[in-house]
């Protein structure tokens, strides 16, 4: 099967703290990451559906990387992995910082 993707992807354990107004706090760990988005293992059974943005930060054992949360998307659910697709800035959900 032909890969189509447009970004090439990193392997990585990087924790994933996500928000959103209606689903509230999830965390998780990305499995890898591109300038595209990410993969992210989820240890929750109530996950955002596909289109939701969410409010996402990511960090190390010593710190957060981006002390402001950046907009992700949505793009795919499978069991307990969600595919993320970053988004402009301008599409950050209110409520959330």
């Amino acid at each position: 099967m032909e890969d189509r993707r447009e970004f090439e992807r990193k392997v990585t354990s990087v924790r994933v703290e996500m928000e959103h107004p209606s689903c509230g706090y999830l965390a998780g760990f990305a499995r890898d990451i591109s300038d595209g988005g990410a993969s992210v293992l989820v240890n929750s059974s109530q996950l955002p559906p596909v289109g939701t943005l969410l409010n996402v930060r990511f960090s190390r054992l010593i710190g957060r990387i981006n002390e402001d949360s950046v907009p992700m998307k949505v793009v795919n659910l499978r069991r307990n992995v969600m595919g993320l697709m970053f988004v402009p800035e301008t599409s950050m959900v209110s409520g959330q910082s």
